[in-house]
């Protein structure tokens, strides 16, 4: 076993090996795109014009640079709470004061809260700043803040009981605490995905049924023709928050809902809308959900028998700069740092999401049409001011959609002749 000084070391080498790539890979991205902004990509040229290709490539620079910040950002908070003393100070503040299941929650929400009021004056920048500077954004001050409280207030209302039941039953389950915390919270994490759609959602957003007509027809002869059967068609009025159009699934079992932007509607003809969500069915029929869920699963598990395995050990609290050992502290500092040491994973989840894309296009393509849901993503590409032209290395890296190009390639091998 390592002693605390040799782990510190490790932790410290994974840290700015990190932090390094991700900001290479950012900087890489923003030049690549800069570079690239004199011109509409040849394949693009008939359908996008200059100028909006090249406010795409001014909005993602800007958004880049607002993540290379953020990164910088979370890299000092890391180690001000570890390294730094920020932990030894609040179990300090705390441990006189509280004791048990009580102690562990305050010290819990105490990192949460600040780290939320560290993000918040970059939550404000980039919604205030980037999306109006680019004409997306369209909600208020008052509504940001609505939101902030509102998801505050679910946090604890919902994340209290949760922690109160994985910190005692990391205290009263013996060594094998880690699988009992594991089947609760895939428990919990299904339940949320069950009740989402009905009670939560409707929290911040308006949701209506979809009005009968062509659109309506079109998608209910999909999902006839799929196979699928869901329990509604919803317009979501997403045009209360930005100008940016979307579709998406929610729910699971049988409480699967579609939801659609009201600002796509606006947008695609019914045959493209028909298109974009034979591609949001094909992730259900390819069984995308449950792979993603299983793996989801999978992956907790064996994070939390690793805790389960640092949990008694002296040099991974010392080594992490926590002069105490409790259940609470194993918690927090382990989910502190573990991305540190999972990144490199990073391109191997972004290629099988990738995989998972081209599968869904496909899918949309053999039941609805490929050259309809050509049109839908040149025009979504546009409206949402995505760049035409990332950085190759940095999408291999991170990116969970393929980059345009490579899509609509692939889309274009799959048409049916006229």
């Amino acid at each position: 076993m390592p002693d605390s000084q040799e782990f510190t070391a490790l932790f410290l080498a994974f840290f700015i090996l990190t932090l390094a790539v991700r900001l290479w890979l950012k900087i890489r991205h923003i030049r690549h795109i800069g570079a690239h902004r004199g011109a509409v990509p040849a394949d693009f040229a008939a359908t996008i014009a200059l100028a909006d290709h090249q406010k795409a490539a001014d909005y993602t620079i800007d958004r880049v640079k607002s993540v290379v910040f953020a990164i910088v950002s979370e890299g000092v908070v890391l180690l001000a709470f570890t390294l730094g003393g920020g932990l030894a100070a609040l179990h300090g503040f705390w441990a006189p004061r509280l004791d048990g299941l009580i102690y562990g929650l305050a010290m819990i929400f105490s990192v949460m809260g600040i780290s939320g009021l560290i993000d918040l004056p970059l939550s404000l920048y980039r919604q205030f700043v980037i999306e109006a500077r680019h004409g997306f954004n369209r909600m208020t001050l008052g509504l940001f803040f609505s939101d902030l409280v509102k998801q505050t207030l679910l946090g604890v209302a919902i994340g209290a009981p949760v922690v109160l039941a994985v910190l005692w039953l990391m205290g009263a389950m013996g060594n094998l605490w880690w699988l009992y915390v594991w089947l609760f919270w895939s428990a919990f994490n299904l339940l949320v995905m069950f009740i989402y759609p009905t009670w939560i959602a409707p929290l911040f957003n308006k949701f209506s049924p979809l009005e009968d007509g062509e659109m309506k027809r079109c998608i209910e002869a999909l999902l006839t023709r799929c196979g699928f059967r869901s329990s509604g068609l919803f317009v979501m009025d997403g045009s209360k928050r930005s100008s940016h159009g979307n579709a998406y699934f929610t729910g699971f079992g049988n409480n699967k809902r579609i939801v659609f932007f009201d600002t796509l509607l606006n947008r695609l003809a019914p045959p493209e809308i028909e298109a974009v969500l034979a591609h949001e069915l094909g992730h259900f029929r390819r069984h995308h959900v449950i792979k993603h869920i299983a793996l989801m699963f999978a992956g907790s598990l064996v994070l939390l028998w690793l805790l389960g395995q640092l949990i008694d050990a002296p040099w991974f609290y010392a080594g992490l700069g926590v002069p105490a050992q409790n259940t609470a502290l194993a918690l927090i500092l382990f989910f502190l740092v573990i991305p540190v040491f999972t990144f490199p994973f990073t391109p191997l989840t972004s290629y099988l999401s990738r995989r998972n894309e081209f599968e869904a296009d496909a899918y949309a393509a053999e039941h609805a049409s490929a050259t309809d849901l050509i049109r839908a993503l040149v025009k979504l590409y546009q409206d949402n001011a995505s760049t035409l032209t990332p950085d190759p290395l940095h999408s291999l890296f991170r990116d969970s959609h393929p980059p345009a190009a490579q899509r609509i390639a692939r889309l274009q091998q799959l048409e049916t002749p006229a």
